[in-house]
């Protein structure tokens, strides 16, 4: 089904993490996200350390116990597991490049040597707090603030919303005002002051933890400041993150694409299977090409960074790209499927709602149209 045989171009590492994730979603995601994804659950507790012991959080982070891999094979890994499901991605994502890039390329020793090992391990979960109820796109304008009090440690006040693995965490990365500009800070969820509740009542996402972050005077020590300020700190993990979703969602294309596949060769209507059609075939024959597309992109790119090379602007190319083709895929199959397109006994109407927030989340379509518009024009529209 791979027309343009782009798993060819992998290497034999890359083909074996390829088969490490496809196993693990086989063996232990597949037999039951339809269920965790309607009663709105993610066991990330039990799910943690089999993942660490794969290698699979911080996977492309050295030292601390991560695998130090390339960044295609990180993105291979983030393919196979968004196929099994977005919010088993959205996981891996926030544990390796939203909390962990933050804590190795800007934390101290101590810090690094406190939570690296644990967080890549599985039995530590970490999660990401930037986005605010009223400042999604704008996160320059953020109002939780951090202020230094005489005996050097800090005080954060303040709110975060839409925060994966937020009520499971071990540890929040939270980005705050500071009278110096926005600085992060290593907190403990174990912190006086700190809560996470659940964010309920979601129509997508479901097999995934999703909080708001409250911070009532809440105190850290100084040796918890991450060594950056302004927004360079948390806009350099957000492209980390939206590496593995322009890799992510051509798996969550794939699935669904491969359910419609399958189901056009076995619904029989008006005497022979639907897939003998030719509208049926167009629709795959677009599908396929779309995914193509993606995953030359996903390669392009991945080679790109794997070289030192990548910029931010090209990887809203891949993540507004790629995830309009996912969507765009998802939606068709749904078509192919007819009414059994929306029952969870098929995995397209879950993998079609979970890509209308992967759309949304870490910079918006219409912030990414902007960006690319920006790096075309050298005006920056949204300012």
């Amino acid at each position: 089904m791979d027309l343009l045989n782009l798993d060819d171009r992998l290497t034999e590492d890359q083909r074996l993490v390829r088969d490490t994730a496809q196993g693990f979603v086989r063996d232990h995601v597949l037999p039951d996200v339809a269920t965790w994804f309607e009663e709105g659950t993610f066991p990330a507790r039990e799910l943690g350390p089999v993942l660490g012991s794969l290698g699979m959080l911080g996977m492309h982070l050295s030292g601390y116990g991560c695998a130090g891999l390339d960044a295609t094979s990180y993105g291979v890994a983030c393919r196979e597991l968004e196929a099994g499901d977005s919010g088993l991605r959205s996981f891996v994502s926030v544990q390796g490049s939203l909390a962990m890039f933050p804590i190795w390329k800007y934390g101290s020793a101590e810090l690094k040597e406190e939570w690296l090992p644990a967080l890549a391990a599985g039995t530590a979960i970490g999660c990401f707090g930037l986005t605010e109820p009223d400042h999604g796109s704008d996160p320059a304008n953020m109002k939780t603030f951090a202020k230094q009090d005489p005996s050097g440690d800090w005080i954060l006040n303040g709110s975060k919303m839409w925060i994966t693995n937020g009520s499971v965490a071990d540890v929040a990365v939270v980005w705050a005002q500071t009278d110096g500009g926005i600085r992060g800070f290593v907190v403990p969820t174990s912190s006086p002051g700190f809560s996470a509740p659940l964010i309920h009542r979601k129509l997508s996402l479901r097999a995934s933890v999703t909080s708001s972050l409250y911070f009532d005077d809440v105190r850290v020590p100084a040796s918890s400041v991450l060594d950056v300020v302004g927004l360079k700190g948390p806009l350099s993990c957000l492209s980390e993150a939206r590496f593995g979703i322009l890799w992510g969602v051509v798996g969550a294309g794939r699935a669904c694409f491969e359910a419609a596949l399958e189901y056009a060769k076995t619904r029989v209507q008006f005497g022979k299977p639907i897939a003998g059609f030719q509208l049926t075939q167009e629709k795959l024959a677009w599908m396929a090409v779309a995914l193509g597309q993606a995953g030359l992109t996903a390669l392009h790119l991945g080679a790109l960074k794997d070289a030192g090379v990548l910029r931010p602007q090209q990887v809203s190319f891949g993540k507004l790209a790629n995830v309009r083709a996912a969507l765009d895929v998802a939606r068709e199959a749904r078509s192919v499927l007819g009414a059994n397109g929306v029952t969870l006994e098929y995995p397209v109407i879950r993998h079609m709602n979970n890509l209308e927030s992967v759309l949304t989340y870490e910079g918006t379509q219409e912030i990414h149209t902007l960006v690319l518009g920006e790096a075309l024009t050298g005006v920056a529209a949204y300012r």
